[in-house]
């Protein structure tokens, strides 16, 4: 049986995020930081300044065009938003090279933009603040499998069976089979990178939202948004994803099981544009 320290301690290719991206938290967390030096640190390597212009003139932000300088871009989305988007762009970078036994990267990543896509729309349904650092944490929230079945993809995949039989949850599965489930995985790399608290907090209890403390609502977002991604990966109607939603769920979301098929929708109907994005060197099948 294997712990998610374990687990993320054998991964040497997640050891860090990039320099700039490090820097970057530096002045976010500084009292003292400035968006004049973030602009300075993103124009200094090309291909996030393109990446970054490229998403903010998308219709993710509406700009349309008119943002073509890292300066304006920076003072438009203000510190937070620039920090959660390069932490993005920064994950596609670490795990470009990354081929793990038995998972197909164009699925997985796939599936991780739609449920950025959902748990942004869900966000802002709900008046969240917040919703676009949930389109980041959706993104994020998938990574633990990344790592599972890059250390122990034998233990992953039997668990995978498992659950794709019916004959328990995928998380359950993991914990019996693994030693313990993706969302706690997630959780301990989002530590081992030293991301705000939130991220981890959001990630480990987007199984049982509950368990989020203060962060249970956000929770209780990625936990729908998940489950959408889980339907559309097995072929599946969006009401089979809003039955497996436990009541206490749509009640804390102020949200009916019917509003699902239209959350689906709106990502599905973004899905190929944002992965061209954030994983502009991608192919899906």
């Amino acid at each position: 049986m294997h712990s998610a320290q374990e687990l993320v301690s054998h991964v040497e290719a997640l050891a860090s995020l990039p320099t700039v991206y490090q820097r970057i938290r530096e002045q976010l967390d500084s009292p003292d930081g400035s968006v004049l030096e973030v602009a300075r640190l993103v124009s200094a390597d090309p291909a996030l300044t393109v990446r970054l212009l490229r998403l903010v003139n998308s219709a993710l932000y509406g700009y349309g065009g008119q943002v073509d300088t890292v300066n304006r871009a920076v003072q438009i989305l203000g510190l937070q938003q620039v920090h959660d988007l390069v932490l993005a762009m920064s994950v596609s970078a670490v795990f470009s090279g990354i081929q793990p036994e038995r998972m197909e990267m164009g699925r997985f990543w796939r599936g991780s933009v739609m449920c950025a896509l959902a748990a942004r729309t869900i966000a802002q349904g709900c008046g969240l603040p917040s919703a676009e650092r949930l389109f980041v944490i959706g993104l994020l929230a998938d990574l633990g499998h990344l790592v599972m079945y890059q250390t122990v993809p034998a233990l992953a995949a039997e668990a995978q069976d498992c659950a794709d039989r019916g004959e328990e949850a995928l998380h359950m599965a993991e914990q019996r089979i693994v030693g313990c489930d993706y969302a706690e995985v997630g959780a301990t790399l989002m530590d081992h990178w030293r991301l705000p608290p939130f991220f981890a907090e959001v990630v480990g209890a987007q199984i049982v939202p509950r368990l989020g403390g203060d962060h249970s609502f956000d929770a209780a977002i990625l936990h729908v948004a998940s489950a959408l991604v889980q339907a559309d990966r097995r072929g599946e109607a969006s009401s089979a994803a809003a039955e497996r939603i436990a009541p206490s769920v749509w009640s804390q979301l102020n949200m009916s099981p019917e509003s699902l098929s239209r959350i689906r929708e709106e990502a599905e109907l973004n899905l190929a544009a944002y992965v061209s994005l954030f994983f502009p060197s991608l192919k899906m099948r």
